[in-house]
């Protein structure tokens, strides 16, 4: 009887249950994204623009709408802009967090305040420019603002040891800056203090349907950073 039935009171501010997730649950994620952005990109109804931004704060609308109603992934959302967790000045271009529920990975708690992992964006070719480093995917002379190179120096992700970056295909094809961006870093081997062969993007696949690559890399890092494993999802807009 409903006297029977002790009264409960609401927990404000509280968290759904906790999600406990395997180690592989990152890769999983990476592989979910790498099977929305061609789908994000042939839209019919998605706005044509060029700018890192724009097609970032696209491609977070449409993760979060599929995210929503795919089984497995409406416990989580994508947010673009995020403070760097260990570097406050800085920002991750997308990041995904828990949504409404806390995920554990490999035994270390997320919240909806914290990023499973961060994503960096780029275009390519890198947009010309006064300040601009054609190299910008890898590195900047000018600057920090290389997206390899934050990776490395610990600028971004320091504290998580898999990333990955999203490089929209402007010009040319996937396999035009496979071959660009191995020459780049070799030559960098050969020249810039921290970097070598082993930095080299590995595991070339690519689908012609879909004009989509996705490539892998692993990286050294510095002030006593263990390495860091990155998966490079590339998307030809032209």
């Amino acid at each position: 009887m409903l006297a029977n039935i002790a009264p409960s009171t609401p927990k404000v501010g509280s968290f759904g249950s906790t999600i406990q997730k395997p180690a592989t649950f990152r890769h999983e994620l990476v592989n979910f994204i790498a099977s929305e952005l061609p789908l994000w990109r042939s839209r019919g109804d998605r706005p044509s623009v060029r700018a890192e931004t724009a097609l970032t704060a696209q491609l977070c609308a449409h993760l979060n709408g599929r995210a929503r109603h795919s089984p497995g992934w409406d416990s989580l959302q994508f947010r673009t802009e995020v403070p760097d967790e260990q570097r406050s000045g800085r920002s991750i271009d997308l990041a995904p967090s828990p949504s409404g529920v806390t995920i554990q990975i490999e035994g270390r708690i997320h919240t909806e305040f914290d990023m499973v992992m961060p994503i960096e964006c780029k275009r390519l070719p890198t947009p010309a420019g006064a300040k601009r480093d054609e190299r910008e995917y890898v590195i900047c002379g000018h600057s920090s603002v290389g997206g390899i190179q934050r990776f490395k120096a610990g600028y971004h992700g320091a504290n998580h040891q898999f990333g990955a970056m999203i490089g929209y295909v402007q010009q040319e094809t996937a396999e035009h800056w496979r071959d660009r961006i191995a020459s780049w870093i070799t030559a960098l081997a050969g020249t810039e203090p921290g970097w070598s062969k082993g930095d080299l993007l590995q595991d070339y696949q690519y689908d012609v349907s879909r004009q989509f690559a996705v490539l892998a890399s692993s990286h050294t890092r510095d002030s006593g950073l263990s390495n860091i494993e990155l998966r490079h999802l590339w998307i030809e807009m032209n």
